[in-house]
């Protein structure tokens, strides 16, 4: 449940949040909103917050990743809030290098989180800065950014917006603080966040402690502040008694050259209980490779506990309405096939 007071509180920090560089352009931007605006990103950082301002929205009807280049290169767009899909299908053209994203002011990606190794390519091949930043319908959208001259901090989904207080807490004890550093489930509280869930009492009691909200993203805040996501809490995998990211796992993969998207999921295994399972998109022309390949890669990036126990090749992977990969979808797709025990030794 959403009110009028959250929405307004919403547009409100994200216009404290960019003050001070809006002032500096004093400009009208052009925005490009290929997000559905049925969805909370797009109907607050795009829609309301433009219409506040005084921006032109230029809508899409669906992601076309040449449509957004033709808005960029020839319509001269200023700002491009997108999901990582759409920020993964761009670091994949082959001819980024030769493309001119020059006229972007603002770009930002949200909605989930955006693999390290796509900012990078972004940044190597048209210098590009992409950061993450973090919010969820249940907080109309804001949650935290980056200020835009901070530090570099890969993975980070950056500090806490104006008038927001967030902290992070035990996974056992949802009333015990952690110190920075230490992961639990991230907590929140501000003007922007939901009463409750309608019509659900339970579900509202079991989401709040006192007037802080339980997210269910589970993460850490460093020692300045900054807060990263490690994954969902419904998410996390139990392998032989160990917490297994299936985000972790996911950064790491998208270090291959060869992969261009990928989700990890839990699957039974007769000896650990749970052990994680990697579907990947190939790019074009990459040549597939073996589990033991996907394994002795991710030697010396993850734990021995955290290495994928099964690998499978799809031509494409489950989206949200929104566009973001879909674990939740693939996990029902799963559930629906033949159930089958996997084993790895060691």
């Amino acid at each position: 449940m959403l009110s009028h007071g959250n929405l307004t509180s919403a547009v409100s920090i994200y216009d404290v949040w960019g003050r001070h560089a809006r002032a500096e352009r004093d400009a009208i931007e052009r925005v490009i909103c290929v997000l559905p605006l049925f969805h909370i990103y797009a109907l607050t950082v795009v829609l309301l917050s433009s219409i506040r301002r005084g921006h032109l929205i230029s809508l899409h009807q669906r992601f076309d990743v040449e449509a957004v280049m033709r808005d960029i290169e020839v319509r001269r767009a200023t700002a491009f809030p997108g999901v990582p899909t759409m920020w993964i299908a761009i670091a994949s053209l082959p001819d980024l290098d030769k493309r001119d994203l020059s006229s972007l002011v603002t770009c930002a990606s949200g909605g989930a989180p955006l693999p390290v190794e796509v900012a990078k390519i972004l940044e190597r091949r048209v210098g590009m800065k992409l950061k993450s930043g973090w919010g969820m319908t249940e907080t109309g959208s804001p949650g935290t950014a980056h200020p835009k001259e901070g530090p570099d901090k890969p993975g980070s989904i950056g500090l806490m917006l104006p008038g927001i207080e967030i902290d992070v807490v035990s996974l056992d004890d949802p009333t015990k603080l952690m110190p920075s550093g230490a992961v639990g489930e991230i907590r929140i509280r501000g003007p922007n966040v939901t009463k409750g869930y309608w019509n659900r009492p339970e579900e509202t009691a079991e989401a709040f402690v006192g007037d802080r909200f339980l997210t269910g993203d589970i993460g850490y805040m460093d020692d300045d502040g900054y807060f990263y996501l490690v994954d969902r809490k419904k998410d996390m995998i139990i392998s032989g008694g160990f917490n297994v990211y299936p985000q972790m796992i996911e950064q790491a993969i998208y270090t291959h050259l060869a992969v261009q998207e990928v989700i990890v999921i839990g699957i039974p295994d007769e000896y650990r209980g749970e052990a994680a399972k990697a579907f990947i998109k190939l790019r074009a022309d990459a040549k597939p490779f073996t589990l033991d390949d996907l394994r002795g890669f991710l030697v010396g990036k993850l734990g021995k506990h955290e290495l994928p126990a099964a690998l499978e090749f799809v031509d494409e992977l489950p989206r949200t309405p929104v566009g973001k990969l879909s674990r939740h979808e693939l996990r029902r797709q799963q559930r629906s096939q033949p159930r089958q025990q996997h084993v790895v030794s060691g």
